[in-house]
């Protein structure tokens, strides 16, 4: 995802909906009627000249940070519908590449994802979800290309610095491993590793780890570089070291605005979108994913094209609200929505693959908007067109400049091998815009070539339309998922452990990482917990706090009671929150109400995170008179905002600080309910229950 100076822009697209022109549904009929009374052009499909780039697919990322966390919370049969919609060929999506965040412990944008090397001497390959995300990519489409990236590192690879490269064979050997250990204990082939997240590349760390894959076996491995925003720079030093220019398969830039410098063209290397979109999913959002992913090409010669994100699972109160393809946040209601994006995503992935090869013809239309032509070298030939306007397909990022689009008909003439060969071309339709009538994906059966190679149709503003050779595309289909609903409410965990993740359901780390833990014995009644296990801050990839906190809930909790048993370890200190507003790369500013049991033998309430706003504060040996607090042990702590808003927190049955919030408390009227630590160390906590106060 973007760094901190590209979130305000991010926060304007993603949640403010724009003035839209509103345009009807058009008919096959009126298309006929206004192919004699519109725009017209003519534009030669074919590879007299031979073919151009090869096509390298369309993906999703899954990351920067933490975006599927809450699908694998899903019951059957709605998850695997949902992972249905997004890999399975000729059915939704049918994504060609799964790019996925090589998890560092970090704060990445939604949350943080676990690390499998915390220490040098850690090897763990089932923390997290991504492997599990990935094998159910792999399981619908053996073909899909996996990606990975880091965003933040664990602390120890920065060697006492917050740079990542300070021991680049120490970086390489991670990575390596993260490669390694996908195959050895999930059988899943890693076909491409970057560097790190937006963030400034080390040419000899490049190389020092394409010298590290190959030793390991790792050369099918290619390497992207390098994962920012002005690709020119890698461009450059790859023009003028060769053995730079070998360790690069390919350069990958973030939201080019679909272009490319001239440097970089002349690398002669595949050039990617590798994150691109990041915008909220209605139809202004579909508008700019088919702008895109039709003028990456034409305008700036990148083969693939991916979207930040994949799926929006996590909670809509966190930052980026729906900048994805499809919405799958509600696991307790099983609610999910499939989003225009998905299918405006269909018109390309169901009628092309990678491997095939883009043909030289492919450019803008006269009257606005761009097709691109794709063949296997088969005889199979699609043509994609998309006429977006402006305001129905603006980006978070570049701005767009103003053009124009009018609606229009346009004449694709056959030459080459086609002509003469294709005597007809089925056609899929997607009209975009505020209708409420608009429909996304629909089959309108097959149009004819004339004698001639010829075929003509009519163009309407805002619609994506693919003619294709191709006869197995579909728009899948299941019953309609369950209606939303609120989170539960009330709401309980005793961390028995979730099969098949590391992770307890619903919770959203924000720093630090949380994990369900067994417990040698459970003589003190607890077997199974969930525990904060990172004890060395990470080299952050955004400004994350000094404490550790992971978030739960529905953001509209105002008046609620929050009952854990909790047990400090190795931290100085351990907290339970509610009204909780903020996340993401942000947490370290969230403000709510915190009951802090510290190892100085104090307890405090707070409003902030970061402990320097206190509301009320006491030391147990002379001024608290609370029986049974263990600083070592279990303590059993409730925290209650009533109706009148008055703070009460208990501490082993005892009422221990009360406090009554006034318009000078600066305490939100509402938000998350969170657990954290004081600092990077480690506590556990049990017995978790929310309610109504």
């Amino acid at each position: 995802m973007q760094n901190k100076l590209g979130l305000v822009l991010l926060g304007i697209y993603c949640n403010v909906v724009l003035s839209q022109n509103v345009r009807t549904f058009e008919k096959p009929s009126d298309w006929q009627s206004k192919i004699s009374t519109s725009l017209s052009g003519s534009y030669k499909i074919g590879d007299v000249n031979g073919v151009g780039r090869q096509f390298d697919g369309i993906g999703g990322l899954s990351g920067g940070g933490a975006t599927s966390r809450l699908l694998m919370n899903y019951a059957e049969p709605y998850r695997s519908h949902i992972l249905d919609f997004l890999f399975k060929p000729n059915f939704g999506a049918s994504l060609h590449i799964l790019k996925v965040e090589i998890g560092g412990d970090g704060q990445s944008t939604e949350g943080t994802e676990a690390s499998h090397m915390r220490n040098a001497n850690d090897e763990n390959y089932t923390r997290g979800y991504e492997w599990w995300l990935m094998k159910e990519a792999k399981s619908r489409n053996p073909n899909i290309k996996l990606v990975g990236l880091p965003w933040a590192f664990p602390g120890w690879i920065g060697q006492g610095t917050v740079w990542p490269y300070k021991n680049r064979e120490v970086t390489a050997q991670y990575i390596t491993k993260w490669v390694l250990g996908a195959k050895s204990e999930h059988n899943l082939a890693i076909d491409y590793v970057g560097i790190w997240n937006e963030r400034p590349f080390d040419v000899e760390y490049i190389k020092t780890l394409r010298r590290t894959l190959n030793s390991a076996g790792l050369s099918h491995v290619q390497i992207i570089a390098d994962d920012g925003s002005v690709h020119s720079a890698i461009s450059y030093d790859i023009m003028h070291d060769q053995e730079l220019a070998e360790a690069v398969a390919v350069i990958g830039t973030h939201y080019p605005g679909t272009v490319s410098s001239k440097t970089t063209k002349s690398t002669g290397k595949p050039i990617w979108a590798s994150e691109d979109y990041s915008t909220f999913n209605d139809v202004i959002g579909a508008g700019c994913w088919a702008r895109i992913l039709n003028q990456n090409l034409v305008n700036g010669n990148m083969t693939a094209t991916i979207a930040w994100n994949l799926i929006t699972s996590y909670y809509n109160d966190l930052p980026y609200k729906r900048c994805s393809l499809m919405t799958a946040n509600q696991p307790w209601s099983g609610n999910y929505v499939l989003d225009d994006p998905l299918w405006v995503t269909s018109h390309t992935t169901q009628f092309a693959q990678p491997g095939w090869k883009y043909l030289q013809t492919v450019g803008h239309l006269s009257g606005g908007g761009s097709y691109v032509a794709l063949t296997d070298q088969k005889g199979n030939l699609t043509i994609i067109i998309e006429t977006m306007s402006h305001d129905q397909s603006i980006c978070i990022r570049p701005p767009l400049p103003a053009y124009t689009v009018e609606d229009q008909n346009a004449t694709f003439v056959l030459e080459g091998s086609f002509k003469g060969k294709v005597t007809k071309m089925h056609m899929w339709f997607t009209q975009l815009g505020q209708s409420g009538n608009r429909d996304v994906f629909l089959n309108k059966g097959s149009v004819a070539v004339d004698k001639t190679g010829q075929v003509s149709i009519h163009l309407p503003i805002d619609s994506v339309i693919t003619l294709s050779t191709i006869t197995t595309a579909m728009k899948g289909s299941y019953p309609t998922p369950p209606a939303p609903a609120e989170f539960p409410l009330p709401y309980s965990d005793s961390f028995d452990k979730t099969p098949g993740f590391s992770e307890p359901f619903n919770f959203a780390d924000q720093a630090g990482s949380y994990e369900t833990f067994h417990n040698n014995t459970s003589d003190d009644g607890h077997e199974w917990t969930f525990r904060q296990v990172v004890e060395e801050r990470p080299v952050t990839w955004c400004s994350d706090p000094n404490q550790t906190i992971t978030v739960i809930g529905n953001y509209k909790w105002s008046h609620i009671t929050v009952e854990v048993s909790i047990k400090s370890e190795s931290t100085y200190g351990a907290f339970v929150a509610m009204r909780v507003d903020k996340g993401g790369c942000d947490a370290r500013e969230a403000r709510g109400v915190y009951f802090w049991l510290m190892k100085n033998g104090s307890i405090m309430l707070t409003s902030d995170l970061t402990a320097k706003t206190m509301l009320e504060q006491c030391y147990f040996y002379w001024e608290c008179f609370v029986a049974d607090y263990s600083e070592l042990g279990w303590n059993k702590v409730k925290l209650t905002i009533d109706s009148s808003n008055k703070i009460y927190a208990y501490l082993n049955g005892k009422l221990a600080l009360e406090h009554t919030i006034t318009k000078d408390s600066n305490i939100p009227d509402n938000g998350f309910v969170a657990l954290g630590t004081s600092d990077y160390g480690t506590a556990q906590f049990d017995d978790f229950s929310v309610t109504s106060a």
